[in-house]
């Protein structure tokens, strides 16, 4: 995946030396002074705060006018609020989550064992209730115990679909009637209730050669960096391990990673050096404007994602699906997001948000954005978690 660059030339998000000097000014509610991260935003609404940069995106990829993108943010940032309302008041019988962009309404699943009172708490939240034979907790353990059998290069990935009320698992279509294929998935239906769907291609990482005036690299891998957290930056555990060395397009050294995870998980932290500071934003490249990073409230199934990278920039879709094991070459990478949203080699490591959250950073895929395709991001707020780091906010 790609480290990005560091410097006034575009960054997923930004790392500042001297003064600001990136096509565009520095937004006037940015600080160099970090605040917290928090699961929710002080916006009231996902719209208000989201560049015209990511309302441009979202228009050009969905097919939307400005009106329904706006709407469309609000709708998702009270899907996103709602959703853990809704999951404590289904208790046991909570079956998953999401949300519909067409109709702009969230759904959440409970089992038969919920009574009336519990359907009624459910539909406080705002959300619309359907009834479904699995638990969500019932489907994760299913899911689990498919992630401790070994797969077959021809087994892409595997998740839950909430909507679907199963575990899919995903095989490459010319692989499907391999032997070793057969095997995996007749043992992944003895885990539970398992759905099998066809995909074009396996996932790999986009990792990419450097080349010259790339603006981030280590070793001979160039990445994007990910979110700007007090006193470095997060970005995939692929792009180098800990102790590597970053240096900028000027060959300058920017600073160090600190904590690197592939495969396994695909997730790291880079400490910045003497004379570089972060700033909460994503980059619009010069040709939008930059997105102001407010929070880290993680959107629902079905939410709008959009994806900056250093390679092809700004690129939305929606979310697939979550806590899905994707099956590397170099092995398997767990609890990853899937999206509809393309990504090509140098874009790794950059980053993924909804509105002005964020909410991972790119590990890999399959396809382009000539062809369309399918990417994973890792949440940044595992990652937050993990490393014990604080995610730099407006």
């Amino acid at each position: 995946m790609r480290c990005t660059g560091l410097t006034h030339v575009g960054v997923a998000a930004l790392l500042m030396i001297g003064s600001w000097t990136a096509a565009g000014t520095l937004p006037a509610a940015a600080s160099d002074t970090g605040t917290a991260a928090s699961a929710t935003s002080s916006s009231p609404t996902g719209s208000e705060s989201a560049s015209a940069g990511l309302l441009d995106a979202m228009q050009r990829d969905f097919g939307l006018t400005r009106a329904e993108a706006e709407a469309q943010l609000t709708a998702e940032r009270r899907a996103a609020d709602a959703v853990p309302e809704a999951r404590e008041a289904a208790g046991s019988a909570y079956g998953g989550a999401w949300f519909d962009g067409r109709s702009r309404k969230l759904t959440v699943a409970v089992t038969a064992e919920a009574g009336a009172s519990t359907v009624e708490a459910v539909r406080s939240t705002g959300a619309a209730v359907r009834t479904v034979e699995h638990s969500a907790r019932a489907l994760d353990a299913a899911k689990s115990r498919i992630d401790r059998l070994d797969a077959p290069a021809g087994v892409s990935s595997w998740s839950v679909d909430p909507a679907a009320n199963t575990v899919v698992v995903n095989v490459v279509s010319t692989k499907k009637s391999d032997n070793d294929v057969r095997s995996f998935v007749a043992k992944a239906r003895e885990a539970g209730p398992v759905t099998v769907r066809t995909v074009r291609a396996a996932a790999e990482t986009f990792a990419a050669g450097t080349v010259g005036g790339d603006p981030y690299y280590t070793g001979n891998v160039r990445c994007s960096i990910g979110f700007s957290v007090h006193g470095g930056f997060v970005t995939a555990g692929h792009c180098g391990g800990a102790g590597a060395a970053v240096r900028g397009w000027d060959g300058s050294h920017i600073g160090t990673f600190q904590g690197s995870s592939f495969p396994g998980n695909d997730y790291a932290w880079v400490s910045v050096g003497s004379g570089w500071w972060t700033v909460p934003v994503v980059l619009g490249w010069g040709t939008v404007p930059d997105q102001l990073v407010r929070g880290s409230a993680e959107a629902p199934v079905g939410a709008s994602v959009c994806r900056s990278g250093s390679t092809t920039r700004w690129h939305c879709g929606r979310v697939l699906a979550k806590n899905e094991t994707v099956n590397y070459s170099q092995g398997a990478v767990h609890q990853m997001t899937k999206t509809s949203v393309c990504a090509e080699p140098g874009d790794s490591g950059g980053s993924f948000i909804s509105g002005d959250q964020a909410q991972g950073v790119t590990s890999g895929g399959w396809g382009n954005c000539s062809g369309g395709g399918e990417t994973w991001f890792q949440p940044v707020n595992e990652i937050l978690n993990r490393y014990g780091l604080t995610l730099h906010t407006a």
